[in-house]
């Protein structure tokens, strides 16, 4: 179990630190996204910064890494621990892989927000509720054009969907990395909280910071 649960975590904290948005900015524009906008890594950063077409693919990539980490993790656990609970060990993997985004060992430990890659995570382990949670995301930032307020309102309402729409086994392990990773996801958008109560927020499809 304990080599199961070693190789889990590194594995998927590894593929979920991959730095996707700072790694096509430097290859399609030989620039540092940490240089401009917020010096956020991130999709929405990106998108301001470097462009529609990098912005859209660093969201999927964002995205697609999350989702490879938890059947990573499922896979792994199956060969390694196949008596433990599947969804513990795929909580595990989405965990950290987050944390990997968040807090990336390549940039110093200086990474995203998460609302991609929690996404990611998510739509494998709990699908129903992470489609619901985008689903949130975008009503909120039509109605908002706020991007930052969109992602916490759809971080903020995923525990509640996964409550209602994941069916069969549930452990407390698996219940609680859904809690924390929407705490986590809110927790890094702090600063952008911040200026949503002074006002000063930048509105999507804007140039300023995000």
């Amino acid at each position: 179990m304990l080599l199961a649960i070693l190789t889990i975590v590194a594995a998927a904290y590894l593929l979920g630190s991959v730095p996707t948005g700072y790694l096509l900015v430097r290859l399609f524009r030989q620039q540092d996204i940490r240089s401009f906008g917020s010096g956020n890594i991130g999709a929405t950063n990106v998108l301001r910064s470097g462009g529609k077409f990098l912005g859209a693919a660093t969201f999927l990539l964002d995205v697609l890494k999350g989702a490879a980490a938890v059947y990573l993790g499922a896979l792994l656990g199956h060969l390694l621990a196949p008596d433990a609970s599947l969804r513990n060990m795929q909580a595990l993997a989405a965990l950290c892989a987050v944390l990997g985004h968040m807090f990336p060992v390549w940039l110093g430990f200086r990474g995203g927000k998460g609302a991609a890659t929690g996404f990611g995570v998510f739509l494998v382990a709990a699908p129903l509720a992470a489609l619901a949670a985008i689903a949130v995301f975008a009503l909120v930032l039509a109605l908002s054009r706020y991007v930052s307020l969109a992602s916490i309102a759809g971080a903020a309402s995923f525990p509640l969907f996964a409550w209602l729409f994941v069916q069969g086994d549930r452990p407390a392990f698996f219940i609680a990395v859904q809690a924390a990773v929407s705490l986590l996801i809110i927790a890094k958008h702090h600063q952008n909280i911040r200026r949503l109560f002074c006002g000063t927020e930048s509105r999507f499809a804007t140039r300023r910071s995000a």
